[in-house]
């Protein structure tokens, strides 16, 4: 699943690809949020981590858990 996270200061997001359940994933980053923690850590499928201010955060867009389906086998 692709997490995208928007800053207050740059036009750019981030965005990391999650192999993480999406409520759980949500769960800690509304934690994170709401406790004021000043970072949040995250990971990715190949095991990166990364460090998130979380006062810089606008917003944070979270996909769906399910998987893609690629070909036209079902179309």
């Amino acid at each position: 699943m692709d997490i995208k996270i928007g800053f207050t200061d740059t036009p750019r997001e981030l965005v990391i690809s999650s192999a993480g359940e999406q409520e759980q994933l949500l769960a800690t980053l509304r934690q994170a949020l709401e406790s004021n923690q000043p970072v949040v850590e995250l990971a990715d499928e190949q095991g990166r981590r990364y460090l998130v201010r979380s006062e810089r955060v606008a917003y944070v867009e979270v996909g769906t858990s399910a998987p893609r389906h690629v070909g036209f086998a079902g179309a």
